[in-house]
Formats: C-alpha cells, sequence, structure tokens
C-alpha cells in the first residue's frame, strides 16, 4: 500500500519503510472517511489474509486517483485518510483473527485460561495501533501480551534469515540436504 501511495515522494516519509510511513500518516487521517470491507469474513478460522484488503485498497487509490485528477505515482490529497483506513483494517482484521485463536486455544485446552500470554513479534508489533488493539483484546480476555520493543520488530523474513545465520554459527545446519533446493533471486 506505501508503494502504491507512493509514500517515498511524500515530504513526512521519504526516508520511511512502508508500514513506519503509513502508521505516520495514519495518526492524523480520519481512518472514518474510507471503509473498507474486513477480508474473510465469512470463513470461522483463525487464518490471516491481505490479499482481498489489498485489491481493495488499490482499487480505492485507483478512484481517488481520478477524482483527484492525478496519474498514479503523485501524491493524494487524501493519502493521510487512505492511511488511517487501511492501518484500522489491517487492525480489525488482525484482533478478530487472533481473538479467534485465543478462543479456539482456550476451547481445546492447547492454553489454560490462566496465566496466558499472547506474543506478538515481526514487523507488525512495531505497529503502536496495532499494538494497542492487541494489548486492548488481551486485558479484557486476561491474557498477558509480550511484544519486543519496536527497534526489534524487524521484518519476519530478516528474522527467519538471522534465525538461519544463528544455526549456521552454531554448527547446527539448516537443511539436512541441499539436494534438489532450487533458488531464484529477486
Amino acid at each position: 500500500v506505501a508503494r502504491r501511495l507512493s509514500l517515498r515522494k511524500h515530504p513526512e516519509c521519504h526516508s520511511m519503510a512502508g508500514g513506519k510511513a503509513i502508521e505516520h500518516l495514519a495518526q492524523t487521517g480520519n481512518q472514518e472517511l474510507l471503509t473498507f470491507r474486513l477480508p474473510m469474513q465469512h470463513y470461522r478460522n483463525c487464518d490471516f489474509s491481505f490479499s482481498g484488503l489489498q485489491n481493495l485498497v488499490h482499487n480505492a487509490i485507483a478512484q481517488k486517483e481520478k477524482e483527484e485528477g492525478i496519474q498514479e505515482g503523485e501524491i493524494l490529497s487524501c493519502v493521510k485518510d487512505v492511511a488511517a483506513a487501511v492501518q484500522h483494517a489491517v487492525a480489525v482484521h488482525i484482533i478478530q483473527r487472533t481473538y479467534r485463536a485465543m478462543l479456539f486455544c482456550i476451547k481445546t485446552s492447547i492454553l489454560t485460561s490462566k496465566n496466558a500470554t499472547l506474543v506478538v513479534s515481526g514487523g507488525v508489533a512495531s505497529n503502536q495501533y496495532i499494538r494497542k488493539g492487541l494489548q486492548n483484546l488481551a486485558d479484557a480476555n486476561d491474557f498477558a501480551l509480550l511484544c519486543p520493543p519496536p527497534k526489534l520488530c524487524t521484518d519476519n523474513g530478516v528474522m527467519i534469515a538471522w534465525n538461519g545465520i544463528e544455526r549456521l554459527r552454531a554448527g547446527l545446519g539448516v537443511l539436512h540436504s541441499t539436494a534438489g533446493i532450487r533458488y531464484e533471486p529477486r
């Protein structure tokens, strides 16, 4: 979404990563000026998916560009409102799905309701709006919430790569065999 909104060109966001730029702009945006249908509402499971939301957002951005008479790549006058609406929709989706997972874990005795803990990490855990929503969810359900400090909440791909490096340093290896492994750099 940050790429589609061309936030690298925005004067407040030119040096920020996409998620950080969305969070920054959303702080002063009006999330109620745009409403995005939440993904996967007809699925009663704990899965997350953002592809449907991404399509809705891209279509809304295209419509706003048309309304404002600007080309793709130019900054919308309502960019802060788009950021706020997107951040809110993502937060609600994460909170709803996490709540279902919490209920599932308690119902199936994977977790006891006593001393249960919700751990959130990765890039999404650095977003304070999402973190606050998950804190409210945890509080309402007598869960503790554990999140690393935001500076340690990096992209999951980086975290996975780091784990691989640490495994190699410890002599644990990463794969039993590299036979048949193919990769395509992008």
